[in-house]
């Protein structure tokens, strides 16, 4: 089929079709996101996505029809979204389809601008232009207005061995280059452009393959316990119940070592696991590591200083000495804190998941803890941090394994927690790093180097897992380059797309 007639086919349907058929093949398209996983049905709603904006008549139609693509990808995406407003739904359940419905329009306006831009090029560059657009909307996404780089495009080949190239050309090179190949096969009636697309595809699955680390063999090496308390949002701070699933991790704690491991090196309780401020915990921190004993706990937990309160990890030794404190620095607007604050207390909201009046403050940034010789250097990344590809390649020092505690019950129970394991997975190959994570509700897992998952506990399960902490990987290309390259390639790319040869019109 030619530009015209697909133009002319797009033409002669409803304004409402089009839209409709755009919004189609943008869910279809988050179909590869947790807990679908299904990335090439994810791939055939891209190629349609991209079918469309090659045979959009004008920059306008463009525009549409790249916001709608965005809001049937995020609208399906983030549909969790909803969860954190239905833990007090009285007061705050009215909010959910509109905060669903704002965010995936505002994050598809990323996206729209990007079909606009394309639209701009000439007939024969216009599927260039837009991989290097979408490339650049993406990488706007993962850092404006402190940014949002959840499911990522690319992301969708998680489950294949294509993802692998994330540790050499990062999460925005991957994007750039999933898009270039689903405009080749749309452009696949040209040789040349079926060639290059069988050969592009041929190097992303080979390569990815001959990229993929073997298994580790973790004989000899320390062991860590991931204690999984499953305390439901709504009941976590019921004064009532708090102190029944403080008790429930101390048990698990001091329970005895499974699958005849020794007793673990590290125990590692979920976001602000404690029900108390840290000012006030002397007394529970020692019960905690007497329950872990001979081991280290390193534990999330909230503390108050100058009248600001911060979101914690704390690690805690012999006798409950506190030995490293680490405060959350990229913290969830509108969740643990309001932009424009005083604006929106006037009206009487709040940030759903901040427990101070004011919300939680940033704490400095990246700041590895040290766990001594045998566990080495962790980062940590409590929650929603492990969602940045560039935070956690912040800190100057490569550390030894990275640590993450979150509490994804705010998530729901269906797409939102495998979702956020998902990415967790994916720093983990872009950095060549193992990751150990601790959720309230799950899904708490021991990952390795290569994003595969050694162990884990299910969703909504209460219990512990011990094992063995994988040993760091190579050093990947991009834990050392990070995004910064992308943006000359981006810009080549853009020249190549835009700027017109002499003699050529447009």
């Amino acid at each position: 089929m030619t530009d015209i007639s697909a133009r002319r086919r797009l033409e002669v349907l409803p304004r409402w079709l089009r839209l409709a058929l755009a919004i189609g093949s943008g869910a279809v398209l988050g179909l590869g996101q947790a807990p679908w996983d299904l990335p090439w049905l994810a791939f055939a709603g891209l190629i349609a996505a991209v079918a469309m904006l090659r045979a959009a008549q004008t920059p306008r139609e463009a525009a549409g029809i790249g916001w709608g693509v965005g809001l049937g990808y995020f609208g399906l995406v983030l549909s969790w979204v909803i969860e954190p407003f239905q833990i007090d739904a009285a007061t705050t359940g009215w909010m959910a389809p509109f905060a669903l419905f704002l965010l995936a329009a505002g994050l598809a306006l990323f996206w729209a601008l990007a079909f606009w831009g394309a639209a701009h090029a000439t007939a024969r560059r216009r599927l260039l232009a837009l991989a290097v657009c979408w490339a650049a909307a993406e990488f706007a996404r993962a850092y404006l207005f402190t940014g949002f780089a959840w499911a990522m495009l690319g992301s969708f080949w998680l489950e294949t061995p294509v993802i692998q190239w994330s540790a050499v050309i990062g999460p925005h090179g991957l994007n750039l280059v999933t898009v270039l190949l689903a405009g080749l096969i749309v452009a696949a009636r040209h040789w040349a452009a079926a060639l290059g697309s069988a050969a592009l595809l041929a190097v992303l699955l080979l390569g990815g393959q001959m990229l993929t680390p073997p298994l580790q063999d973790l004989e000899g090496r320390p062991v860590v316990r991931l204690v999984q308390p499953n305390a439901a949002q709504r009941d976590k701070w019921d004064p009532s119940r708090m102190q029944g699933f403080f008790d429930r991790q101390v048990g698990f704690t001091a329970d005895m070592a499974r699958n005849g491991y020794e007793r673990p090196s590290l125990v590692i309780w979920p976001e602000t696991a404690v029900p108390t401020l840290l000012n006030n915990a002397e007394e529970l921190l020692g019960v905690v590591s007497d329950a872990a004993f001979p081991g280290k706990v390193a534990l999330g937990i909230q503390r108050e200083e100058d009248g600001r309160w911060y979101n914690s990890l704390v690690v805690a030794g012999l006798g409950g000495k506190i030995e490293e404190v680490y405060d959350k620095h990229h913290l969830v607007p509108f969740g643990e804190y309001m932009p424009a604050a005083a604006l929106f207390r006037h009206i009487g909201v709040g940030g759903l998941a901040q427990r101070a009046q004011s919300g939680y403050s940033a704490g400095p940034g990246p700041h590895l803890v040290d766990l001594g010789d045998e566990l080495g250097q962790a980062l940590p990344l409590i929650c929603y941090e492990a969602v940045f590809p560039q935070d956690v390649r912040m800190h100057p020092m490569r550390p030894d394994f990275l640590l993450q505690v979150t509490n994804d019950a705010w998530f729901g129970a269906f797409s939102g927690p495998y979702q956020h394991l998902a990415q967790a997975r994916m720093r983990a190959i872009e950095q060549g790093l193992p990751l150990v994570r601790a959720a309230n509700t799950g899904v708490s897992a021991v990952i390795d180097g290569a994003g595969r998952v050694i162990d884990s506990l299910g969703l909504g399960e209460a219990g512990f897992i011990d094992e063995h902490l994988p040993p760091p990987l190579r050093v990947t290309p991009y834990s050392v380059a990070g995004d910064l390259p992308m943006l000359p390639v981006l810009l080549l790319l853009g020249l190549v797309a835009f700027v017109k040869r002499r003699g050529v019109s447009r």
